[in-house]
């Protein structure tokens, strides 16, 4: 059915087109030194400038004047609408001041009016262009209603809070952890990025998502905590971090050894993003997962205080197996109404060793699954065919 045919050998091609070519080659010069150059790659510039509240930049209009007639006609329409909304925020102004020197003042009438007033002065300057510019490059000012508006909308609703959450139940940190959780503010953590060379230059800091795998020696260092806190008013914060996976031999299961505490920070919106003063109480232990066992879930929770705390240092002895729900409930300490959450893991490694040898000063535990029992172990060596 199927036409066979022999194909030829392409040896004798093969062989001349090396040769043409080796004969091609030996008729051009070429440059003894040019082989041995380099080619120089020079490293490409960034196009954008870096900015930020410290580089701060201008937004500039993406079209000049009569470029675009539908672009102009928005920004007028867009500027006549927020004049608009300002002068219906006077007219409130004024009917809650009127309200507010009532003999009978109506308190729930006045909540009403400053919830509106608060939404009138957010949306007569969130659609101008160049607040949202600022608030996507870093530059927000937390001092102004628009700005807290828009960067708590982007936690909200792009991502960030969504990612957090699935990764926080996902991996039952709640409720092996804490019993339940609502985070209202951002919470980021940082650490160096690992290096597989040893360098004399300053590590560089990277936000890390939470959920992922962090190496024993990226975590040597406390870690910097960054917030983006929406309340202009300053509250009081506990900084707990715990490891709730470490084995519990005599009871057969798992217990919460605490890494890290620090009672009554101070936070606001207007307060510096990158939290500072964190290490004064009960100092910063590094993770170290236990040989043989899993993968451990490193969690880092900011829980809102009601009013200053007295807590005790908690000593070294006193870390493996931390009540975390009996402290959270004997100061007054419920992540259901707000704060902040992050997590990672870890696994063991050889860095694991060096921190038990120079930090801990204690002998390494080693776990691992339990033999199996031998079912054949009385006759074992016996000989099965004579009494």
């Amino acid at each position: 059915m199927f036409a066979m045919r022999r194909l030829k050998t392409q040896s004798v091609r093969l062989v001349s087109t090396t040769t043409t070519l080796q004969a091609a080659s030996s008729t051009v010069s070429i440059p003894e030194d040019a082989s041995l150059k380099k080619r120089r790659t020079r490293p490409f510039k960034t196009r954008r400038p870096n900015i930020s509240l410290e580089q701060p930049r201008d937004w500039k209009r993406p079209l000049a004047h009569g470029v675009l007639p539908a672009f102009d006609e928005a920004l007028k329409f867009i500027k006549a609408d927020s004049e608009a909304l300002k002068v219906e925020m006077q007219n409130v102004q004024v009917s809650l001041r009127a309200a507010e020197h009532a003999p009978e003042q109506d308190s729930v009438a006045i909540r009403q009016m400053e919830a509106k007033l608060s939404y009138l002065e957010i949306q007569s300057k969130i659609n101008f262009p160049e607040v949202q510019w600022k608030c996507a490059n870093g530059m927000a000012n937390m001092s102004k209603a628009v700005d807290r508006h828009i960067i708590e909308q982007r936690w909200r609703k792009e991502g960030a809070l969504d990612l957090l959450m699935e990764r926080v139940h996902q991996m039952h940190v709640v409720p092996d952890a804490v019993p339940d959780f609502h985070p209202s503010f951002d919470l980021r953590v940082s650490f160096p990025e690992h290096q597989t060379k040893v360098v004399s230059t300053v590590p560089k800091y990277k936000f890390v998502e939470p959920g992922i795998y962090l190496l024993p020696e990226q975590t040597i260092d406390p870690p910097r905590l960054h917030k983006d806190v929406f309340h202009t008013d300053e509250r009081l914060y506990t900084l707990i971090m715990i490891d709730p996976d470490v084995p519990d031999e005599a009871n057969n299961t798992y217990q919460s050894f605490l890494h890290w505490l620090q009672p009554n920070i101070p936070l606001s919106a207007t307060s510096p993003s990158l939290i500072s003063n964190i290490n004064s109480h009960t100092k910063y232990i590094p993770p170290h997962p236990q040989k043989g066992t899993p993968y451990h879930r490193y969690t880092v929770l900011l829980l809102p205080q009601k009013s200053q705390i007295d807590v005790p240092v908690v000593e070294m002895d006193q870390r493996l197996g931390f009540p975390v729900r009996e402290f959270m409930a004997k100061y007054n300490l419920d992540g259901s109404i707000g704060g902040g959450a992050h997590m990672w893991r870890g696994e063991w490694n050889p860095a694991v060793s060096r921190i038990y040898q120079d930090l801990l000063k204690t002998g390494e535990p080693v776990y691992g699954k339990p033999p199996k029992p031998d079912r054949y172990a009385d006759v074992r060596g016996k000989n099965r065919y004579f009494l």
